[in-house]
């Protein structure tokens, strides 16, 4: 992991962060789903469009067209879906501590349903990381934690987990800004009938949608999907994933810092076990030196 592989981390664990905050301000004023079926037209078009000037073909291949459409499927129709519809009703720093999770779902779903073996240090990780979301969950359960939003987060990391676990080795070939295009453009497709039919299409035009909407287009939409990908092409997607323990964190500060959402100490401490038990099981992964 040299600093390329570091820098590119970071950026993309304080991209995907801050994803929350952005995506609590737009639906302060715009209905969920619709708002996002449209971001992921215009991150698809855009995506699609650099992809052509840098001379990448619609030619992918079997592995590549799987990870887009599950990735369309899973990533943005279902875990941004759901995670758009929660922010009506909870704060974003919940919604990002639930999303950062999603190393430690993997590994005891790939233990559960592949038979991945798990190190000891791996399972005191999660143990740790899970008791950390417990501790958080039961600090902001008597201040009015809406039960509904909670279950629609979980239900998001599930179906991004399910597209984790079904991804592994499909990220290699080259076109990956046309990777990140279409499967931008197949979230949008399916988003956009479940916004007609179940939403009032009624936006309150303020600079505060506009410009989170602008930057959760280009940020996390385009900038972050496009970094993960190289970082994945270049250091692997274990060692990749090791810079989603900084996610608890980033998302929480990010929260606090522009929505004004309160942090109580055992937010601070849930959130230290959980960036310990996620980096625990990580490095569990990682193979050792010869």
């Amino acid at each position: 992991m040299d600093l390329r592989a570091i820098v590119m981390g970071f950026l993309f664990a304080l991209m995907w962060s801050s994803a929350f905050t952005s995506a609590r301000m737009i639906v302060l004023d715009a209905p969920p789903l619709f708002a996002l079926s449209v971001r992921f037209l215009l991150s698809g078009l855009i995506g699609v469009g650099i992809a052509l000037l840098l001379r990448q073909s619609w030619r992918l291949t079997r592995d590549q067209w799987r990870a887009t459409i599950i990735f369309g499927l899973c990533q943005n129709a279902l875990y941004l879906g759901f995670n758009f519809v929660a922010m009506q009703w909870i704060e974003a720093s919940v919604a990002a501590i639930i999303a950062s999770t999603l190393p430690l779902m993997v590994a005891l779903a790939g233990f559960l349903v592949l038979g991945d073996r798990l190190r000891p240090v791996a399972v005191l990780g999660l143990i740790a990381g899970f008791g950390g979301v417990v501790i958080i969950m039961g600090a902001r359960w008597g201040g009015g934690l809406d039960p509904l939003g909670l279950a629609l987060c979980v239900a998001g990391a599930l179906a991004l987990t399910v597209a984790t676990l079904a991804l592994r080795g499909a990220s290699s070939g080259g076109n990956v800004m046309m990777i990140v295009g279409l499967q931008m453009l197949v979230g949008s497709a399916i988003l956009i009938g479940p916004a007609l039919a179940l939403e009032e299409i009624t936006i309150n035009w303020t600079s505060r949608l506009v410009l989170a909407f602008l930057y959760t287009t280009l940020v996390p939409g385009l900038a972050a999907t496009w970094v993960w990908f190289k970082l994945v092409q270049r250091i692997g997607a274990v060692r990749g994933a090791t810079f989603h323990f900084l996610n608890p964190f980033f998302g929480v500060a990010i929260a606090a810092l522009f929505l004004g959402e309160t942090l109580g100490l055992g937010d601070l401490i849930g959130v230290l076990v959980i960036m310990a038990g996620i980096l625990a099981v990580q490095l569990s992964k990682t193979p050792a030196r010869s």
